[in-house]
């Protein structure tokens, strides 16, 4: 029996098969096909091969290489940003084409440490509208602490009505640490736990010029997890309303607190003190970012009450920023829900209400 050994390098192997293939398109070989595809296939130089190749068996043609560079081209640029993509769009995945799926933590509220974070006046003997969450005896508190906040969201459900609608998990986690305390063992003055649920909708609308992008709906539950008499918790429904114009956007709420039973209500009358609506102004322009926070009680006479904040996060070096804060009113934290005082805190930010554009 006859034994024939053959070697075949990976360049024979493709050419063999780049001959069958243009044989087999073309109908049964000839002999002909058979004598020029050796030809071809004994041409050292490449370029000159496969110009043998298109010579005996025809190339591609020229219109239909025109055709395909403009797709490829388009393949290598930027995505194009639908009518609806927008700083909203990036924050809350409103179009379709934003759409990240489920169960990925994202950017919620900005989370900052403040080194020092100075109160105009302590509130060193919380009071409740409810006799039983009033403190008895002053507390030993400085006027200035540390500070710092946590938040993020994940999507829960994508699309729950057509593609314009996201339910949506948020938690935020904000401390105020009496780091400067040394004589009290540097306790933490008071932590607040904000867990929420929200459907967003995208809602495409025009007023006065502003870009209507979202609106949603929540159930929002707020408590600093402590006991009678510095107790402090509500729930609420909350509703949501986002414009943007260039590079500002603004955001509205609205809330209606749940009830509860007033006998275990540890704060009855928070919502003449917080308030009942707030609004969220922020606009960036190159690294900096501010951030001006307002609420109200919806009130007028002794119960028009509310609170006024500035944000300002700004460029220090690389990816890291700068982190002013002023906060002056009611409700700086829970616990503070009925004690106007005037807040300075300053420190560094990790995360803030929208990207920043990274460093050249």
């Amino acid at each position: 029996m006859s034994t024939f050994t053959v070697a075949a390098t990976p360049r024979v192997l493709i050419l063999t098969v780049l001959t069958v293939s243009v044989i087999c398109a073309h109908g049964e070989a000839s002999a002909q096909d058979v004598e020029a595809a050796s030809e071809c296939r004994s041409i050292s130089d490449a370029t000159a091969r496969l110009a043998c190749y298109d010579a005996a068996f025809g190339g591609v043609e020229p219109s239909v290489i025109e055709q395909d560079e403009p797709i490829r081209q388009r393949s290598l640029e930027s995505p194009v940003r639908g009518p609806l993509e927008s700083r909203l769009d990036e924050r809350w995945e409103l179009s379709p084409g934003s759409k990240q799926g489920t169960f990925h933590l994202r950017p919620y509220k900005p989370v900052y440490i403040l080194a020092a974070f100075h109160a105009s006046s302590p509130n060193r003997q919380p009071r409740s509208a409810n006799p039983e969450n009033t403190a008895t005896s002053p507390l030993d508190v400085r006027d200035t602490e540390a500070k710092y906040q946590i938040s993020f969201k994940s999507k829960l459900w994508e699309n729950v009505i057509g593609d314009y609608s996201d339910l949506w998990f948020a938690y935020t986690q904000s401390s105020r640490w009496q780091l400067y305390n040394a004589g009290a063992s540097r306790p933490f003055r008071e932590t607040d736990y904000e867990p929420e649920v929200m459907l967003t909708f995208r809602t495409p609308f025009s007023v006065f010029g502003w870009e209507g992008r979202m609106a949603g709906i929540g159930i929002n539950h707020q408590s600093n997890g402590r006991s009678i008499p510095l107790s402090r918790s509500w729930n609420r429904l909350i509703g949501t309303l986002g414009l943007e114009k260039g590079d500002w956007t603004v955001t509205a709420r609205y809330w209606s607190r749940i009830n509860e039973d007033p006998e275990d209500d540890d704060n009855p009358d928070i919502e003449d003190y917080i308030g009942r609506a707030d609004l969220l102004v922020t606009r960036t322009w190159r690294r900096h970012e501010l951030a001006l926070s307002l609420s109200h009680s919806l009130r007028d006479g002794e119960r028009s009450r509310g609170s006024i904040g500035l944000d300002w996060a700004f460029p220090i070096s690389g990816n890291l920023r700068g982190y002013l804060q002023i906060f002056n009113g009611y409700g700086e934290s829970l616990i503070d829900y009925n004690h106007s005082a005037t807040y300075v805190g300053f420190g560094v930010s990790l995360v803030n209400w929208y990207p920043l554009p990274v460093p050249d």
